[in-house]
């Protein structure tokens, strides 16, 4: 599920596109009125999307997006003439007045592409400091001095022993050092 923020300086207008959204299977995660609501909502969900009018009550829609974490979209709707001044800023646009299934599909396009950049994230192995590294060599040489293990066996072992106890690797490192 895709967290979905709608933001717009009229509380009807936000209701009714939120209203629109959840009719067409949508959840929507949160509906405000200001650009700092819509920043609050979004470091707490990390990714989505934020619909939102051009104006809102503290600021406009190219200040929001300079401002919103990188795991988020922005779709702006706006009238035409508006809508030229934020081309080339990152934010997709739907003109007003607005069209149900350009909305719908507007933002299903865009719950998928969070959602792919999400699971892709999650899919890239996570560097490890130097510091990290050697408190995971050092556990392995106790392994191989004290148990006459190979480096894959240590390895191994702290991986099986790390999976075991849902804890990282280097946590498990430390626990094994911690012990002796």
């Amino acid at each position: 599920m895709t967290n979905i923020i709608v933001a717009f300086a009229k509380i009807e207008e936000a209701k009714s596109v939120k209203n629109i959204l959840v009719k067409n299977g949508f959840s929507v995660t949160a509906v405000c009125t200001s650009g700092a609501q819509a920043l609050e909502f979004a470091d707490e969900f990390h990714y989505g999307v934020i619909i939102s009018g051009f104006r809102l009550a503290d600021m406009i829609c190219v200040e929001l997006k300079n401002n919103i974490p990188t795991g988020f979209d922005m779709l702006v709707m706006a009238p035409q003439r508006m809508l030229s001044e934020v081309a080339g800023t990152g934010i997709m646009g739907l003109a007003m007045p607005l069209k149900v299934h350009e909305l719908v599909s507007t933002v299903g396009m865009m719950s998928q592409e969070a959602v792919r950049r999400k699971k892709k994230q999650k899919e890239k192995p996570k560097v490890r400091n130097a510091e990290d590294e050697a408190v995971i060599q050092n556990a392995k040489l106790l392994l191989m001095e004290r148990n006459n293990m190979t480096e894959e066996e240590a390895h191994r072992y702290l991986l099986k022993r790390s999976m075991d106890n849902s804890v990282s690797l280097v946590e498990t490192a430390q626990m094994l050092l911690a012990l002796n």
